[in-house]
């Protein structure tokens, strides 16, 4: 019977380790990528110009500009695991990596189960055929079993004595079969394809339903040319929206990652690729103003000024206390501009304002549960916003002030002269006010109780009572028509 791969014997052989895709779930150099952009979005033309220069020579200066810290990063903990029963074993354990040598030397020395690191140099890319030479010449032959997650670590298993395949999928695993003894192999923990779906957010879509309220309230809603404009401007959004989440994600890489439930998003988690979010948020956002030229103007304007102030909230606005629920506030109000804009429908005064008081309402909401959720033994401690422990209270009041302030809005608006244009008996609209009150209370009742999702529109959609208020709304505001 053949030896097992963890016989005795087998610990006499060295044992290779790739690092990127292997021993952690990212890659180092497009985790430096993500990072220099992020400090300056204009050093994408020094990249391009070094990348011409070579993918040694582009790690090269990236390493020289981007410090990451290696307890950051996501580790395969399986396989990690496995290596150090290895290391005590008493086995010698080199990890050979195409990264430059100075990103993978503080990588290795957090694992703490490497005998030496070798790399690229700036000069020679450490990958395929130029790691098989290197391996070759240093142990031989067959000389040394190997642990590798891509099909570039196919050149590699040509001449090591085993093959461990880490995160890969099940015909890589055959195909390194073909060069190498079959080793230990750890399944793939993620599908990229649904790991890619949920750093879409397809569920933050339904805020975009927003823009059909214009068309709602104008009673224009039967009126199918007016909704399939209504329907391209939802698409643009959508676009634009998840093309915003996969670059704020990029940006917020190191705080999700310290954080209880954001480490666990596609990129923050290592399930996804980095080099998705900096190849398709671009794709998004021009697929989105693409289709925004198709319908006006002003939507276009407003479209990209949505984009423009959503990259300034991720970037920078998120960490100013208040300014931030403001923005958050006009991004949602925005919504209704952009429904304007595409139908030509002109919003009311009354509509924009109750809005604007019940969209901070729930910006606050989300503020307030995030800071709740923090370690208020630290002062300032909000995850990284603009906000310490004691600014709870502040929180509170001017939430629940605002939303009962939507509601007021709401009932000067069933006593206007302008009501009287579109509904038959406008005084049928008061009583949405105390079901808004109830839904507003009600938020803000579970808030404090921790019990409310870290975004409202995550519980909206997950709430049945949330589904009667909307249901009790619609009905109201049909009959109040007096159709």
């Amino acid at each position: 019977m053949p030896p097992t791969p963890d016989a005795p014997q087998d610990i006499q052989i060295p044992l290779v380790v790739d690092l990127d895709g292997t021993l952690i779930k990212t890659d180092l150099m497009w985790e430096s990528l993500a990072r220099l952009l992020r400090q300056n979005p204009l050093q994408i033309f020094p990249v391009l110009s070094w990348w011409t220069r070579g993918r040694a020579f582009l790690k090269q200066q990236l390493a020289a500009r981007v410090k990451i810290d290696p307890s950051t990063l996501p580790y395969n903990e399986k396989f990690l695991a496995w290596l150090r029963g290895q290391k005590s074993d008493g086995r010698k354990i080199i990890l050979a990596t195409a990264s430059d040598l100075q990103m993978a030397l503080p990588v290795a020395g957090h694992a703490g189960v490497f005998d030496e690191v070798l790399g690229s140099d700036g000069k020679t890319n450490l990958r395929s055929e130029n790691k098989l030479t290197a391996l070759t010449e240093k142990f031989g032959v067959r000389g040394f079993d190997y642990a590798g997650n891509s099909p570039a670590d196919l050149a590699v298993w040509r001449g090591a004595r085993e093959a461990v395949v880490v995160n890969a999928c099940a015909s890589l695993v055959k195909k390194a079969s073909y060069y190498a003894k079959p080793g230990k192999v750890f399944e793939p923990e993620a599908d990229p394809f649904h790991a890619f779906l949920r750093s879409l957010r397809p569920h933050q879509w339904a805020k975009n339903l927003i823009i059909f309220i214009p068309a709602l309230a104008g009673h224009k809603i039967g009126d199918f040319a007016l909704l399939g404009r209504d329907v391209l401007a939802f698409a643009a959004f959508c676009l634009c929206s998840s093309g915003v989440y996969l670059a704020n994600d990029l940006v917020d890489l190191d705080s999700d990652r310290k954080h209880p439930s954001k480490k666990n998003r596609p990129f923050a988690s290592g399930d996804l690729p980095l080099q998705y979010g900096l190849i398709f948020a671009p794709l998004f956002f021009a697929a989105g103003i693409g289709i925004a030229m198709q319908l006006s103007r002003s939507f276009l304007e407003v479209m990209v000024l949505y984009v423009i102030l959503t990259m300034a909230y991720s970037l920078w606005i998120k960490r100013v206390a208040l300014l931030d629920v403001f923005l958050l506030a006009a991004l949602y109000t925005m919504r209704l501009v952009a429904g304007s804009a595409a139908t030509g429908i002109v919003n009311s005064s009354w509509l924009l304002m109750f809005a604007m008081f019940i969209f901070l309402s729930l910006a606050l909401v989300k503020r307030y549960v995030e800071l709740k959720a923090g370690d208020e033994t630290k002062p300032p401690a909000a995850n990284g916003r603009g906000y310490v422990a004691h600014d709870l209270e502040i929180v509170t009041s001017l939430g629940t002030g605002s939303g009962y302030l939507a509601a007021l809005v709401l009932a000067l608006y069933a006593d206007s002269q302008q009501v009287v244009v579109l509904y038959e008996y406008p005084k049928i609209l008061l009583l949405i006010c105390p079901l808004l009150l109830y839904w507003i209370g009600r938020v803000w009742l579970l808030a404090h109780r921790g019990q409310m999702h870290d975004d409202p529109v995550v519980f909206a959609l997950k709430d049945a009572t949330s589904y009667v208020v909307g249901v009790l709304v619609l009905f109201i505001l049909w009959f109040a028509t007096g159709r």
